[in-house]
């Protein structure tokens, strides 16, 4: 391993022993951000030698399950992914993982840039979910690290417009940075939705197609509800709550589809084209980097949990 990000989920764990309805029940190494160079390999691995550098696709399905024969492997209920209890994460000085799952780097792709495929790859599946295109305009609740990057893929996928709406103002000054055309600072009083609905609406100033709630919260999913389109799509990113009230009767009478997502499936290719090419930049998504001794691996994961003008922290091994 040579670069390893953290993730909210990497915290939340740290934080909660659980995310979700996966518990940590003993001791379990975290870190599923990652990239790293190949010092071995199987007799049968063709497609990678010893020194190739690869970012890793941090979830191994069966195969065999409908799911998996079906295309839709990241279903896969045997799923074996890192950091998710019982299975070890990457943030190790190795780890052994299966050569279909590392994805060689273009030579201008830098470790770190290799690691940030697997945020952005939920990005990229969120788009592909929500059919993105150039004759979409977006609509981003949420500008944390899930919020940027699902906002880069929309941008590379061709969406002509974004806006992007968040409580925080340095966040929405770093999305306005990375290229979005407008962004709205709300707050967190449920008293606001109405007004701030139709100043997200001005700020697009056009239909909204496609919202994406990268946050997960009763609010951020309602504003998205009521304010895209007849007809129009929302993408629950976010996993903020697990459940929330929300205003569905009037978004289905409106036949706005609501699609959710879980992960991805088959983005590295893609995500490395576009880091390749230049159409998509992660590097001013990394904002703090450590190495990997104690008093840093502590130290990193404290600003990381912080948040403040922390965006991606990444670890150097």
């Amino acid at each position: 391993m040579k670069a390893v990000g953290i993730c909210g989920s990497d915290v939340h764990y740290l934080k909660t022993l659980r995310c979700a309805h996966f518990v940590v029940k003993e001791p379990m190494v975290i870190g599923h951000e990652c990239a790293g160079v190949i010092e071995e390999v199987g007799s049968e691995v063709k497609s990678l030698v010893a020194g190739d550098r690869v970012a890793l696709e941090p979830g191994i399905s069966c195969w065999r399950c409908k799911h998996c024969k079906g295309g839709r492997y990241n279903l896969c209920p045997d799923m074996k992914f890192f950091a998710t209890p019982p299975y070890h994460g990457s943030l190790a000085n190795q780890v052994v993982h299966p050569a279909d799952l590392c994805f060689k780097l273009p030579d201008n792709v830098s470790l770190e840039e290799g690691a940030m495929c697997e945020p952005l790859s939920v990005g990229i599946h969120a788009c592909r979910r929500a059919e993105v295109g150039p004759e979409k305009t977006v609509l981003i609740m949420g500008a944390g690290p899930i919020g940027l990057v699902t906002m880069l893929a929309a941008r590379a996928f061709g969406a002509p417009r974004i806006v992007i709406v968040d409580v925080d103002e340095y966040r929405l000054s770093v999305a306005k940075s990375l290229g979005a055309d407008e962004v709205v600072k709300v707050s967190t009083s449920a008293q606001d939705l109405d007004e701030e609905v139709v100043r997200v609406q001005e700020a697009m100033g056009a239909d909204i197609d496609v919202s994406f709630d990268c946050a997960g919260f009763s609010k951020t999913m309602s504003t998205a509800l009521n304010a895209t389109r007849a007809g129009g799509k929302v993408c629950l990113v976010g996993m903020g709550h697990n459940e929330m009230t929300v205003p569905l009767t009037s978004a289905a009478a409106r036949e706005v589809d609501i699609v959710g997502i879980f992960r991805y499936k088959d983005t590295w290719p893609l995500c490395l084209e576009f880091l390749k090419s230049g159409k998509i930049d992660v590097k001013p998504l990394i904002t703090h980097r450590y190495g990997f001794s104690q008093k840093e691996v502590e130290e990193a994961f404290e600003v990381s949990a912080r948040g403040g003008d922390a965006i991606k922290v990444m670890f150097n091994l």
